[in-house]
């Protein structure tokens, strides 16, 4: 137990020096050419723990192991929880029934593509097929961390799907803007925002891209914001579809009678919970800012414990099957989204 009487002094110095990384990466973070390129501190905060991980790691005492543990199980899991105070069902009500089934559609589709895909084209294993798929179908890295305890998988595994959100996430970024400038999206302010929203991976690259196209409306930017955080709350029901998938797939490849558990995340279940009493506005504006800011910082902390966690020596084997996984999904976002997204709009 990390928190019995012999390993409580290791495991709380093993937090303490996660917090640390975390609070360096969320003050560099806040460096003003940083800040520009959309750059989480989650992000921010993996790097920093891949580089410690694959330089110093040798030098952490054992000791610490428990608490590097804790923040990137338990600290994830409560983070996860208070991530519904970034959503109230009104806004998901705002953007109406478009935003709604575009957001069902491309989470749905590019979920099980990069799952196939992953799989079967690129002879990748099923986790870091599931948790890449599950990162470029939801919102980036918050939802490879939500589903990493669900898969059980490695830490490794979860920190490759997360590099691969960065790379084409942020290409995203950068490309929408230019094609939106050139005239090659056919799309009113409204649309296009469905499209972002719809279709970019992490929400601070969807705050970014109408930020970066001169003259954008309000509504382009709104849009984009609301149909990104209803891809975000849809990240509970696909954790519980993924948990009984997971049971009804080990009893079928002969798992004993009564030996199979039904995976249900109920973290995803509290995070629908604290959405809803978000909703009734109970809770003072500046209120819910700093549980935001606090719960932004717990998702560091976790990121950050990952990433040590990560030792490259473990991604042998792999090759470019993740790029390769990765890209095929980014393709079918940008150009399958647009087309689902004018299909949508046309026939609601």
């Amino acid at each position: 137990m990390p928190f019995s009487v012999h390993n409580r002094k290791g495991t709380l110095s093993g937090v303490v020096f996660v917090a640390i990384f975390a609070a360096a990466a969320t003050m560099i973070s806040e460096i003003g050419f940083v800040k520009s390129l959309g750059i989480s501190p989650l992000v921010i905060g993996i790097v920093i723990g891949i580089f410690y991980a694959n330089t110093l790691h040798n030098n952490t005492p054992k000791e610490w192991s428990g608490g590097i543990t804790f923040s990137a199980k338990k600290i994830l899991r409560f983070a996860i929880v208070f991530y519904g105070f970034r959503i109230t069902f009104q806004q998901i009500g705002e953007v109406g029934i478009e935003g709604f089934m575009v957001s069902l559609i491309m989470l749905s589709t590019t979920f099980v593509l990069g799952t196939w895909a992953g799989q079967k084209l690129f002879k990748m294993d099923r986790d870091t097929s599931m948790l890449s798929a599950s990162g470029a179908s939801v919102c980036g890295a918050a939802a490879v961390l939500a589903t990493e305890p669900v898969l059980k998988a490695e830490e490794h595994k979860a920190a490759i799907a997360v590099s691969m959100v960065v790379l084409f996430g942020t290409i995203s970024m950068f490309l929408y803007p230019l094609l939106y400038n050139m005239g090659i999206f056919d799309m009113s302010a409204k649309e296009f925002g469905i499209y972002v929203g719809g279709t970019i991976h992490e929400v601070a690259q969807v705050v970014a891209v109408p930020a970066s196209i001169p003259g954008a409306s309000e509504e382009m930017a709104n849009s984009a914001v609301i149909v990104k955080m209803t891809r975000v709350i849809m990240i509970a029901p696909m954790l519980i579809i993924l948990g009984i998938y997971l049971s009804m797939s080990a009893k079928k490849s002969g798992a004993a009678a009564g030996g199979v558990k039904l995976v249900i995340p109920w973290f995803a279940v509290y995070f629908i919970g604290m959405a809803g009493f978000n909703s009734l506005g109970i809770v003072p504006q500046n209120i819910v800012n700093i549980i935001n800011e606090i719960d932004t910082f717990l998702l560091t902390m976790a990121m950050t414990a990952l990433g040590i966690g990560t030792v490259f020596s473990k991604f042998k084997g792999l090759g470019l099957a993740p790029i390769y996984t990765s890209g095929l999904m980014f393709a079918w976002l940008l150009v399958g989204g647009y087309f689902i997204t004018k299909w949508v709009v046309a026939v609601f």
